[in-house]
């Protein structure tokens, strides 16, 4: 896409909103002269969600031309994440003070040299990257995710990409995107024990539910692409991803691998996961098990004897299994925990911590459910999972401490790190 150079404009009324300092104070050119002229169109009487749906509107109607300019602009902000190495960047509303926000190495911070806007630009600058679809999940459900591509080649020869979600803050349009790798680390690089490599692979393990979770940013997805990409590497098959958006692309190698993106291949995940039921797959990936609906419907297709992994935002095992089970009613809450116990086969739970010398260290808890494991989880004795984690070492499993403690040891990661990030410090403690 060939940069068109913004004219040359004062800084937009807004309404009498309360603004930052505006684009056309920086080195950066001001935004086109129509976002002026949309902005200073708003009625008078129109504040929150209705200024939003009116500015939605104007933006439909833009000219190829102006469309063209605004994703210049954002082009522009993605492209510098790239150069920055940042895994987000963030812009829309008050909160950003008119600033583009990038995280580098765990930590937020603003770019004034790409210029500021007030809220009613980047309103425009957001709504400008949506599809109708979209546009009407921000206006009606508060958030809309997609996927966005740049014309930038990445290490794959492909395409960069980056998994977006547009979402409403005090009824200004805000913007979040992660930057999606464009290559797959190798399953054997992430220091997953034998076990539980062999564990995650089709050729020897060709059934149960394996879970990744952690927090936002603690690495989940690159864990699952590798995964997937050494399943597609290792053995003939049929891999289904359900993902809202899809991330990363993989291509076929030994498998056929689907990439079904909800609310554009599919209407949601539950139907995603119901239909891959008749799609002959040998390996189903779900995005995130966010809700009841998605959880139970991915217990029928692990309990149908699919092999099955997606991720939740839990910090620990005991954490992940309490929140299966808490999602449901209290009277279906027995039925789901037995049910879990039969088809769960591995947790493995992330954190990303700042690594000695620069960038990142991923730390993990490991849970490979075994028969002990799993008459604990029918008892809801899920308090001794714990320990089953803490004296597995010999099968690959560890406790997020006794992890942490070795990357201490290995000067990896700084004590205080390790204690900060740590979910049992007292047991951390005992370690030191």
């Amino acid at each position: 896409m060939s940069h068109q150079t913004p004219e040359n404009i004062s800084p937009p009324s807004t309404n009498g909103e309360e603004t930052p300092r505006s684009s056309s104070e920086s080195a950066v050119p001001p935004l086109p002269k129509v976002c002026t002229q949309i902005i200073e169109s708003i009625p008078e009487s129109y504040r929150g969600q209705r200024r939003l749906r009116y500015l939605a509107e104007k933006t439909n109607e833009l000219a190829v031309e102006h469309e063209n300019a605004l994703r210049n602009r954002m082009e522009q902000f993605a492209k510098r994440a790239l150069e920055l190495d940042a895994s987000d960047m963030d812009l829309g509303g008050s909160a950003c003070d008119g600033n583009v926000w990038y995280r580098v190495d765990g930590e937020k911070r603003r770019e004034e040299d790409l210029g500021t806007y007030t809220p009613l630009e980047t309103d425009l600058l957001v709504l400008n990257l949506l599809n109708e679809k979209q546009t009407r999940h921000l206006l009606n459900e508060g958030a809309a995710d997609f996927s966005y591509r740049l014309d930038v080649e990445g290490n794959d020869g492909r395409p960069r990409r980056f998994r977006a979600t547009a979402y409403s803050d005090y009824d200004h349009a805000a913007l979040n995107m992660r930057a999606i790798t464009d290559e797959v680390f190798a399953l054997e690089d992430l220091g997953f024990h034998e076990k539980i490599q062999k564990g995650m692979m089709f050729r020897h393990v060709r059934d149960g539910l394996t879970l990744i979770t952690g927090v936002t940013g603690s690495g989940k997805s690159t864990t699952l692409d590798a995964i997937i990409d050494a399943n597609n590497q290792d053995v003939p098959g049929h891999i289904v991803v359900i993902a809202q958006p899809v991330e990363y692309m993989h291509k076929p190698k030994k498998c056929i691998v689907r990439h079904r993106e909800v609310g554009k291949d599919v209407e949601s995940f539950k139907a995603g996961i119901t239909q891959a039921l008749r799609q002959d797959p040998d390996i189903v990936v779900i995005g995130e098990m966010r809700d009841p609906e998605t959880i139970q419907a991915a217990l029928e297709i692990t309990d149908s004897g699919h092999k099955v992994f997606s991720t939740l935002h839990t910090s620990s095992a005991m954490e992940t299994i309490d929140r299966i089970v808490a999602e449901v009613p209290p009277e279906e809450q027995e039925r789901v925990r037995h049910r879990l116990a039969d088809v769960l086969r591995c947790v493995i739970s992330q954190q990303l911590l700042p690594k000695v010398g620069g960038g990142r260290q991923m730390a993990k808890e490991v849970l490979w459910v075994d028969a002990s494991a799993r008459a604990a989880i029918k008892n809801d004795n899920v308090g001794e999972v714990y320990q089953m984690m803490w004296e597995g070492g010999q099968d690959g499993q560890t406790t997020l401490e006794q992890d942490l403690y070795r990357l201490v040891r290995k000067r990896k990661i700084k004590p205080e790190h390790a204690m900060d990030y740590a979910n049992n410090k007292k047991r951390l403690r005992r370690l030191f």
